[in-house]
């Protein structure tokens, strides 16, 4: 692919400024109009060292509004970085609707400087082709708007330009014996480029090949290149926007009754098949409580020893005691080893990234627990029912979940999900006890008893979410609910089995 690539292409002074400035005039109006139609933008540069990036990048970001851009320069990950999956720290970093993430090297080092450097094995850069297709492929079918750039310049010219470097007094430091080194295994790196254009060039995320040795020319290039894509993409939002609805008529219904028909509720689910007559005494219920949380809390230790990070999910039926089963887990457990994150309806920065980014924020460390109470799940569960998203979106959501888990597995992490299940007389008891005892009052809202009234749209749901995303690598666990007691022990019993078969 290289090869084709015209590195002789030059502009000169009159013609670059015949072309530039009105350019850059035009990519500021771009800027306003993506944020106006709340369009988030990534603009990755990678390319050879001394390519032209930085000076790419410090036109780009010399025009436009400071205010809707931030530039990240990403070299080696640090210590804390390496403690997670390793496209952890760009999904911490991908911008909101309306603002623009400008990526001076990005995710791409794992299949160019830590391949050819051999930083990580074989098979893990191998694999990473395919987490970085995914990972571009959900943000873009979320809307986001992918511009990737290779600088390109021959070996003589990346010689040339550090020599000049070198004979520079400020520029000088920025060439090191490193560099030099790179430089000379220019043709293994040129192989790992050909392989990373080829597998990562993507009708949603394409490469466009920059020829740098003219900088005037790689200027104008990048610049028409992310003008055109800015106005291709802001052309497909306004076309995909629905019309403005009239406003509501006083008679009309509330919102919830307005949003969007959920789907039908099927006739039989997997959650028909849960046995929930199971039940353990008070006193078989202290003994094996004790046991399963001393072993649990070895288990904590091994993991923190053996750096193998733990993701726990709990999802339920309202009143079906997820928070006692949650007590359950963490009461013979060291607190500096886990956190329990309690997830609600997105806000503020949540609601404007795509709704996986909250939870990439939260992975733990390696060697560290981390327990939702409730999940990225919503998404395939309240969303859906409630019609807080469209049909294409929770549908698309089961693969993006998958991968995303996909991703918790391949770090070496191991993800337990439960979902709690009691019937629908038991709510209604609980729910009745929540009201009745003072203590307790606070814990039942009028969300709950709407909620209530779509149990089979609910249960058709969750039959789908554990159909769609129980896999050999993050399976569903069904918890019978009816007694408490079952429950807590089950849970504490389960994690800290799956646990152990990790742990060998």
């Amino acid at each position: 692919m290289l090869e084709t690539v015209d590195l002789d292409l030059k502009l000169n002074r009159a013609a670059y400024d015949r072309i530039f400035r009105p350019l850059r005039d035009r990519l500021s109006l771009l800027q306003r109009m993506v944020f106006e139609a709340q369009v988030p933008v990534i603009v990755v540069f990678e390319g050879w060292d001394a390519a032209g990036k930085g000076d790419c990048i410090e036109k780009l970001v010399g025009r436009i509004d400071p205010r809707g851009y931030e530039v990240h320069f990403l070299p080696k990950a640090t210590e804390d970085e390496e403690l997670r999956p390793f496209l952890w720290r760009f999904w911490a970093r991908i911008p909101g609707r309306g603002d623009m993430g400008i990526f001076d090297r990005s995710w791409y080092r794992r299949i160019l400087g830590e391949r050819v450097e051999r930083e990580v094995p074989r098979n893990v850069w191998q694999r990473s082709f395919d987490e970085i297709n995914q990972f571009e492929r959900t943000l873009a079918d979320d809307g986001t708007l992918l511009v990737k750039f290779w600088l390109h310049i021959s070996r003589a010219e990346q010689r040339r330009r550090f020599e000049r470097m070198e004979r520079s007094d400020y520029e000088s430091f920025r060439v090191t014996g490193k560099d030099w080194k790179a430089h000379k295994r220019y043709d293994d790196y040129r192989e790992a480029v050909e392989e990373m254009l080829e597998r990562t060039s993507t009708p949603w995320a394409p490469w466009t090949i920059v020829a740098a040795t003219d900088r005037r020319y790689a200027r104008v290039k990048v610049f028409e290149t992310l003008a055109e894509a800015t106005q291709r993409a802001l052309d497909a939002k306004a076309a995909a926007t629905p019309p403005p609805r009239p406003p509501p008529s006083p008679a009309s219904k509330s919102p919830a009754k307005r949003r969007r028909a959920p789907s039908p509720a099927l006739a039989h689910t997997v959650l028909d098949e849960v046995d929930l007559g199971k039940k353990l005494t008070a006193r078989q219920y202290e003994v094996e409580l004790a046991r399963w949380q001393k072993r649990l809390r070895e288990l904590e230790y091994v993991c923190y020893e053996r750096r193998a990070p733990v993701v726990v999910v709990y999802e339920g039926w309202d009143a079906a005691g997820k928070g006692g089963s949650i007590r359950r887990v963490i009461g013979g457990m060291d607190p500096r080893g886990y956190a329990v994150i309690p997830i609600a309806a997105p806000k503020g920065a949540d609601a404007t990234h795509h709704y996986l980014w909250r939870f990439w924020n939260k992975v733990p460390k390696a060697g560290h627990i981390a327990i939702f109470d409730r999940s990225w799940y919503g998404r395939v569960l309240v969303e859906r029912v409630e019609g807080y998203c469209s049909e294409e979106q929770w549908r698309r959501a089961y693969h993006e979940i998958n991968e995303f888990e996909r991703s918790l597995h391949n770090f070496g992490a191991v993800v337990v999900k439960f979902w709690l299940h009691i019937s629908k007389a038991t709510q209604l008891r609980r729910f009745q006890e929540r009201e009745r005892i003072a203590s307790k009052r606070y814990k039942i809202t009028e969300e709950d008893w709407r909620n209530r009234e779509k149990w089979d749209l609910y249960r058709t749901a969750v039959h789908d979410m554990i159909s769609q995303t129980s896999t050999s690598y993050a399976p569903w666990t069904i918890i019978e609910a009816e007694d408490k007691n079952w429950a807590r022990v089950r849970g504490v019993r389960t994690l800290a089995e799956a646990m152990a078969k990790r742990l060998g």
